[in-house]
């Protein structure tokens, strides 16, 4: 029933996904939400398309999703439908390839199904709690590094205070850099600011059935289905430097939060 489930979830994120990819060469409307959030038709498009689809699926669950109005009414729900139907609108926008349709379902907080279509990239994400996860069929294992010198981190720059940790390409979706530590291609991504839960929700837990570990910037567990919708930053990284990247951390993540 679980696996049935997740094929269903999958074929509604690569449905989007076709279905973006197809319109990014096609002229269509873009705006900015507020200033520096840009989005565009394709956008609501998607939204409304997963919305359709997801809820013929369950319609019982509850919905929290980007491009739609927040209701207090999914915090009655056991389970949620946590998505982005466009992580990445940057690149989507700019006629790259890094970004992603993210669908996550959520039961009592946490996600049991985690899937991400990256159509431009020709990548199929998906994770299953307790069951482990999967990029186009095949397991994938997030890398087994012990020291943080020399980690890879998605990034345009890194600070100087990081000048020892390695940048690698990095996609405008957070959601694909999570899921690149998941495969073992970065070791390490990490936000210090608050930020919205379907930005990570499903790549969460592709990246922790990976054997990644993750957290918030403080290091605490995630949860989902909170009432602002938010959470405090997100640490992914190979296991063995979880520990050592909070420590880094440390600073800049209690500088920027809130007491």
């Amino acid at each position: 029933m679980a696996e049935a489930l997740a094929d269903r979830v999958a074929a509604v994120a690569a449905e989007a996904g076709a279905m973006a990819l197809a319109r990014q060469q096609e002229g269509f409307e873009r705006w900015e939400k507020a200033a520096g959030e840009p989005v565009c038709q394709v956008d609501l498009d998607a939204d409304r398309l997963i919305r359709d689809r997801l809820s013929a699926i369950d319609p019982e669950a509850g919905w929290l999703s980007e491009e739609t109005r927040d209701s207090p009414e999914r915090l009655t729900r056991a389970r949620l439908w946590v998505v982005d139907p466009i992580d990445g609108t940057r690149d989507y926008l700019r006629g790259r390839t890094g970004w992603a349709v993210s669908i996550a379902l959520v039961a009592d907080g946490q996600p049991v199904i985690g899937v991400l279509a990256a159509p431009g990239r020709g990548e199929h994400w998906r994770a299953e709690a307790g069951k482990g996860a999967w990029r186009n069929g095949v397991p994938i294992r997030a890398a087994a590094r012990a020291e943080l010198a020399g980690a890879r981190v998605p990034a345009d720059s890194l600070p100087r205070v990081d000048r020892d940790l390695v940048a690698v390409a990095k996609p405008n979706s957070i959601a694909l850099r999570v899921a690149m530590v998941a495969a073992g291609e970065a070791d390490l991504v990490a936000s210090v600011r608050w930020g919205h839960e379907w930005d990570v929700a499903a790549a969460a837990l592709i990246a922790a059935e990976a054997g990644a570990a993750v957290s918030d910037a403080l290091g605490r567990p995630l949860r989902f289905n909170s009432t602002s919708g938010e959470m405090f930053g997100v640490l992914a990284s190979a296991p063995g430097i979880h520990a050592a990247a909070l420590d880094r951390l440390r600073a800049r993540a209690e500088a920027a939060h809130p007491r």
